[in-house]
């Protein structure tokens, strides 16, 4: 008689690639997490309010941080979300 293999839960299973691409050392930063996130998520559709309210947020991150790569970080991010903005407008 065979059985079937058993078969992982199935939220581990979503789960699982999307953490591989974002690094859980602690000694990744927050912008260095961000950073793979947005590589990993590029082409995943999401709403444009969604996006317009990151931008917003991400803007006074800009303004408000005196750590010059979290700056960095948060510009570059805008711009990409601006961008993708513009492509879904």
């Amino acid at each position: 008689m065979t059985t079937a293999a058993a078969q992982p839960p199935r939220d581990r299973a979503l789960g699982r690639g999307i953490t591989t691409l974002i690094p859980q050392a602690a000694t990744a930063t927050a912008a260095e997490q961000a950073a793979a996130v947005l590589t990993a998520m590029q082409s995943v559709p999401v709403r444009v309010g969604v996006l317009q309210a990151a931008v917003v947020l991400l803007e006074e991150r800009v303004r408000a941080t005196d750590d010059d790569a979290e700056r960095a970080a948060a510009a570059t991010t805008v711009a990409m979300l601006r961008s993708a903005i513009g492509r879904a407008g």
